[in-house]
């Protein structure tokens, strides 16, 4: 279930040996945002017009005092994940340029059209979910274009890159991030030792990302394919800003900071995480009304009723039972239900090494 201290302490000791590339020039740019060394830049990353309406993307820059790694935080790709987005929010609030090492790149919404309109999960410029179609396309439409942008002004300068979700507006979901395995093990080592700064106790492994720097598909994988030491959270669900799940997002960020030696906080890593070796996805097989009979971060066993399908005359349709044992990582918020809507996530965990 755990993985050893040993292990553990030797990817934190490890994990600076990966060398990053120090920022020693005297300003940085992200779009309009231009910050000289020890001061704080605000403006935004222009996503041109195409096929459907260009936009722009807000993007705060701090260019530290003193050089060292870059680091981008990244977040609304799903414009209603809302306690990701108001953690980069408190972030660009209360990060002091003058005290940091290095450069950090905040994005607090990336789905601006989503969190305009309050649609979950799509771009509804084009129906496009904006962490799907990483690296981009410059020719393509909305999503596309936005996603070449991302790529090109925040991923490639950045040394390390962080991308923050969370519970969907009908998504109850529980604190965990996700650890992508490259086979590289360098690289590993480094992005583990991240995952376990940030300290969110329960940590998905996840090793079938795509490989090709040209196909990444997903924001931080991105990152990760072009030899970026970067990972995933998630925290807050289901629209109600909790400043608990707030606050877990913004001290994980600090903790990487002060990983990374970005800042004078001391290191405070989670030390004994639980990890998911794969992700079970019910997936809802007829439309109809759903009753939850569990909630999330319960651990359930295989073949237990975790909810219900109605009709709309509250007739039994079925049991949605759990297909593996493990903990629930979310459970469908909402009553409305149609086929094909993710009902749960079951996250079977690593069994403990011998």
């Amino acid at each position: 279930m755990l993985i050893r201290a040993t292990l553990i302490t030797s990817a934190l000791l490890c994990a600076p040996a990966l060398a990053v590339a120090q920022d020693a020039h005297p300003s940085f740019t992200v779009g309009t945002a231009t910050a000289a060394r020890g001061e704080k830049a605000l403006g935004v990353l222009k996503v041109p017009a195409g096929s459907d309406a260009g936009y722009d993307i807000p993007v705060a820059v701090f260019h530290g005092a003193k050089p060292g790694p870059i680091l981008a935080v990244v977040s609304g790709a799903h414009g209603s994940e809302y306690a990701s987005i108001m953690a980069v929010e408190r972030l660009i609030g209360t990060v002091n340029a003058r005290a940091l090492a290095g450069t950090l790149i905040l994005v607090p919404i990336v789905n601006i059209p989503s969190f305009e309109k309050i649609v979950p999960h799509v771009n509804p410029t084009d129906n496009k979910s904006m962490n799907r179609y990483y690296p981009g396309d410059p020719g393509g439409t909305q999503t596309d274009r936005a996603s070449y942008a991302i790529t090109k002004a925040i991923v490639e300068p950045c040394d390390h890159l962080i991308d923050l979700h969370g519970g969907d507006l009908d998504e109850n979901l529980r604190p965990y991030s996700y650890w992508t395995v490259t086979g590289n093990k360098k690289q590993d080592d480094f992005s583990r030792a991240m995952v376990l700064a940030f300290g969110l106790d329960h940590i998905i492994i996840s090793s079938d990302r795509p490989t090709d720097p040209k196909a990444s598909r997903y924001l931080e994988n991105t990152a990760s394919t072009r030899g970026k030491p970067s990972f995933t959270a998630e925290a807050g669900r289901s629209g109600p800003v909790q400043a608990g799940d707030v606050a877990m997002l913004v001290n994980g960020v600090r903790g990487v900071m002060a990983h990374l030696k970005m800042t004078a906080q001391p290191a405070a890593p989670v030390r004994a995480p639980v990890w998911i070796e794969k992700v079970v996805t019910i997936a809802a097989e007829q439309d109809g009304v759903f009753r939850p009979l569990v909630d999330r971060d319960a651990h359930v066993a295989k073949g237990a009723t975790i909810g219900v399908v109605t009709d709309y005359l509250d007739r039994p349709v079925k049991d949605v039972v759990a297909t593996e044992a493990g903990i629930i990582l979310f459970v469908r918020a909402l009553p409305s239900l149609k086929k094909g809507d993710t009902i749960a996530n079951v996250g079977v965990v690593q069994p403990a090494k011998k």
